[in-house]
């Protein structure tokens, strides 16, 4: 059954339009101001609103424009319904995004044609997008193809510089390709010590936590400078898994590939000098965020300290030991390496 949500202060119209909507098997909810409505929008998200322009609270233009700020209720159908008549008014909510205007007073076949039009409208929209969406999946063979797929269709995001994308125990909702930037994930200890578990760089892919059920991120996602994103859906991502058994195992290769950064990283904390953690570290973030090894990198030291497996202080002074030696150059956050062979040898 079709949900409408009316929203109307006056009382007795708001009574006989519901019962108008009711006689015609519509389900009908009610609300009394704009600021009751866009409440009951996002708490029920209806299949169409049918909305007051002069209301107390909330009138129905600022009504819209906060509906359509939110993602849940942005695209839902919004027809304005008042005694305004002037063409200005009508202009200006047709700006703002409302799909049509009935004037009062109105007949019942004024009012459940505007919907039924409207209704249709979105029916005939969505079926399309089924068909383009149901295409493209199935135009989608290689994990470079999903990349390129989810840089035309995802939602853009941004991210600024040390800004969180998301945080460890939040929803996972969104799986993200880097378009241009530089992103690390990490966890927290209990002792309150930071450990970077994957570093990412543009045209990368990170976010994915599970392929056949919903699980909260097992870790947070933090830009290390301005950063641009593009996403799409958990449930849409493992749709195309589905369809596209390659693709799938072109991610499972990726996966290990992880696992082994992972392993090897543990294996270096653990076994490897202090020297020799340094080193590998610059290399790590020098691969991941330069196109030559010799360009320099914009890193804190606590980023650099957190990926070695060593104390920040500990970090600071076998830097210096390396620049003293010539093997980098520093200048503040800036770190060049000046002697890549030298670099890749220390024991």
């Amino acid at each position: 059954m079709t949900n409408i949500l009316l929203i109307e202060d006056d009382m007795v119209l708001r009574e006989n339009t519901a019962e108008i909507l009711e006689l015609s098997e519509y389900k009908v909810l009610t609300a009394a101001n704009g600021k009751i409505g866009v409440s009951m929008a996002k708490e029920h998200i209806p299949d169409i609103i049918i909305c007051d322009i002069m209301m107390p609270e909330l009138d129905g233009y600022e009504t819209l424009k906060t509906l359509s700020q939110y993602q849940t209720t942005k695209h839902i159908p919004f027809i304005f319904l008042s005694a305004k008549t002037e063409r200005g008014d009508v202009r200006k909510g047709m700006n703002l995004g409302a799909d049509d205007y009935i004037t009062k007073p109105f007949t019942e076949d004024e009012l459940i044609s505007a919907i039924e039009s409207r209704l249709a409208k979105v029916a005939i929209l969505k079926e399309a997008e089924n068909d383009i969406e149901e295409t493209a999946s199935q135009l989608i063979k290689t994990l470079n193809d999903l990349k390129i797929y989810i840089d035309d269709n995802g939602t853009s995001f941004t991210a600024k510089k040390d800004s969180t994308i998301y945080k460890e125990a939040e929803h996972s909702n969104y799986i993200y390709l880097i378009n241009k930037g530089i992103v690390k994930c990490h966890q927290i200890d209990d002792q309150g010590k930071e450990l970077v578990t994957g570093l990412y760089k543009e045209d990368d892919l990170f976010g994915y936590t599970s392929f056949t059920s919903s699980m909260p991120h097992k870790e947070t996602a933090t830009a290390i400078e301005n950063t641009s994103l593009s996403g799409i859906s958990t449930n849409q991502f493992n749709q195309i898994l589905n369809d596209n058994p390659k693709v799938a195992i072109e991610l499972i290769q990726l996966l290990s590939n992880d696992l082994l950064y992972v392993k090897d990283q543990l294996l270096e904390m653990a076994y490897s000098s202090v020297n020799k953690k340094t080193a590998d570290t610059i290399l790590k973030f020098a691969e991941k965020i330069n196109r030559k090894p010799e360009d320099p990198i914009n890193i804190s030291r606590s980023d650099l300290a957190s990926v070695a497996g060593i104390a920040t202080e500990t970090l600071i002074r076998t830097l210096a030991s390396f620049k003293k030696q010539g093997i980098i150059g520093s200048d503040g956050r800036t770190i060049k390496v000046l002697d890549l062979e030298k670099l890749k040898h220390i024991q």
